[in-house]
């Protein structure tokens, strides 16, 4: 790929990275033990790890759900185009990996407005011409259905598969709220088109104080932002959709690989996902 076909493939990126403001993507990449992270970004999951020492696991588990849950658009439910919102920094699967493991003439776009990330993406780009990158914020879903990326390379006339993982708990919804954004992309999706969603979750139960714990480090640290919503709040965000068995569900138990053989911890109770598909 020549220099020119990736710019105009992916757009282009912000000429500077504040590394003193911690970032959401690489936080999550902290988490998991990554190595594109800062003082700012590793503060945030040290003060984590306070209040819920598994906070690794928990990130573990969200980013299993991602993989498992593609596997399953790509496979069981035919689906071979992604739109995949607020994506991160890549690490050891990422959605097109997953999707062209089991459907490999899937089309990925990745969607992420984060400077670090939009640094890091056309490596994502090199591995081969049918994943693509769109500097865009998942939060304004007008300009993202508009953009050139996503209008080029997905066809919104056959089903595609909406990715919104680990996000709009980040959103503060100054602007629309976070039933807004997701009405108006499943507005926009064809019939037959799947949707996952993950959140963190404040299960309304003994482990509502770890929840409550975690938010408020999220809240107060460099990153400031993470809220846990409600079952009823998360699932109010899938507005007319058919949700998948079994439903919401905690992303560590949503269709696991195998036996759940030790009692979960408590932060693992504390984030949830699901899939739907519009009639």
């Amino acid at each position: 790929m020549t220099a020119a076909q990736s710019s105009s493939r992916s757009g282009s990126a912000p000429a500077y990275i504040d590394t003193s403001k911690a970032s959401i993507a690489r936080v999550y990449d902290t988490a998991l033990g990554g190595k594109d992270n800062y003082p700012a970004d590793r503060e945030v999951v040290e003060k984590l790890r306070t209040v819920a020492p598994e906070i690794g696991q928990f990130t573990v588990d969200h980013r299993a759900f991602l993989v498992r849950a593609v596997r399953f658009l790509a496979g069981t439910a035919g689906i071979d185009q992604f739109l995949d919102l607020g994506s991160g920094l890549p690490t050891a699967e990422n959605t097109h990996q997953a999707a062209q493991r089991l459907r490999p003439e899937a089309r990925v776009v990745y969607v992420d407005n984060d400077p670090s990330v939009v640094a890091h993406g056309r490596a994502l780009l090199e591995e081969n011409d049918r994943t693509f990158f769109s500097p865009g914020d998942l939060t304004v879903p007008s300009e993202v259905l508009a953009d050139p990326v996503v209008t080029r390379n997905l066809d919104f006339e056959r089903p595609i598969a909406l990715l919104q993982l680990g996000t709009l708990h980040h959103y503060d919804e100054s602007k629309l709220t976070c039933v807004e954004i997701m009405q108006q992309y499943i507005d926009a999706l064809p019939s037959g088109s799947y949707v996952a969603l993950s959140h963190f979750l404040d299960p309304e139960d003994e482990n509502s104080v770890v929840a409550r714990r975690m938010e408020d480090v999220f809240l107060h640290s460099p990153l400031g932002t993470g809220v846990y919503r409600t079952r009823e709040q998360i699932l109010a965000m899938m507005p007319g959709l058919d949700l998948v068995d079994p439903g919401l569900e905690l992303c560590v138990k949503w269709w696991p690989d195998g036996p759940q053989l030790a009692p979960l911890l408590p932060a693992q109770h504390c984030i949830a996902g699901v899939v739907g598909r519009k009639p």
